[in-house]
């Protein structure tokens, strides 16, 4: 059959978007992980599915998928990419346009700049929530990688991440530290590991290793959990400038037991069609 997408992207962070609102889909991973495929399919750091409502009070349900094939709970550029598909192609009028995925239930704000605001939720820092495995909650846990002793702070934002503090983005372990992380034990689900570098109290640089996906040029959920950790550490104010590979995020968080504000724009790359 052939299969119509949007390529998209969120500063950098591609995808490939997917309606099945109207027409009935179902992929599995070896489809999704020849999709994904820079060289042979389409290419892409994740996979959107748009499906119906699944209760009368969200608009959209939609599933996020990594180019590894694994199902995975928030995107937040993603989300961004979502909200300006169903915008673009007026699937709906809302605004905000209400969100359910396996992590719980989102708005997305469209804001009049073309930016798309998303409440990301309130974080999670008890490690069984995470998942974590810790014996209590601590403003930073240490963890044994690559023959090293890191510190690192530990929430979820929907999905679980873990924020090491960096003197220098650029000369960073992203990619020896990242998939040791990634993978650590401690980690029963995996995490997105992300290295943040301080320039102010309202402005850092951050690199990500994705869960599932690699280090990519953005990403909105692991900038929302940087900047919550600063925070906590007492380092960021409410609100920051995220300065990623491929562009910059701006971040608001007022605090414990509050939702956590992302906004940033979303771009259309092209249409297409593959057969599947």
């Amino acid at each position: 059959m052939w299969l119509k997408f949007n390529k998209m992207h969120g500063i950098g962070n591609d995808f490939i978007v997917i309606d099945s609102v109207t027409i009935d889909i179902e992929l599995s991973p070896e489809i999704i992980r020849k999709l994904a495929d820079r060289h042979f399919g389409i290419g892409f750091d994740q996979l959107l599915i748009i499906d119906a409502p699944s209760s009368p009070d969200v608009d959209f349900n939609y599933r996020i998928f990594n180019g590894d094939g694994s199902e995975v709970e928030q995107c937040g550029n993603g989300a961004r990419c979502f909200a300006k598909y169903v915008h673009d192609r007026k699937l709906s009028a809302r605004n905000p346009i209400r969100v359910q995925t396996l992590s719980g239930r989102y708005e997305i704000g469209i804001n009049p700049d073309n930016t798309y605001s998303v409440d990301m939720g309130v974080p999670e820092f008890n490690p069984s929530m995470i998942p974590f495995a810790a014996d209590q909650q601590q403003p930073t846990y240490t963890l044994e990688a690559d023959n090293k002793t890191v510190e690192l702070s530990v929430l979820s934002m929907g999905n679980p991440h873990a924020v090491l503090e960096v003197e220098n983005t650029e000369s960073a372990p992203v990619r020896v530290l990242g998939p040791l992380l990634e993978a650590h034990p401690s980690f029963p689900n995996r995490a997105n590991i992300g290295f943040m570098q301080i320039l102010s109290r309202n402005e850092i640089n951050l690199r990500v290793f994705e869960r599932g996906a690699g280090e990519t040029l953005a990403c909105g959920s692991g900038a929302c959990a940087a900047v919550v950790a600063g925070i906590q550490l007492g380092k960021l104010d409410n609100e920051v400038q995220v300065n990623l590979p491929g562009g910059s995020l701006k971040i608001y968080w007022p605090g414990e037991g509050q939702s956590v504000i992302l906004t940033g724009p979303a771009k259309t790359v092209f249409h297409g069609q593959v057969r599947i």
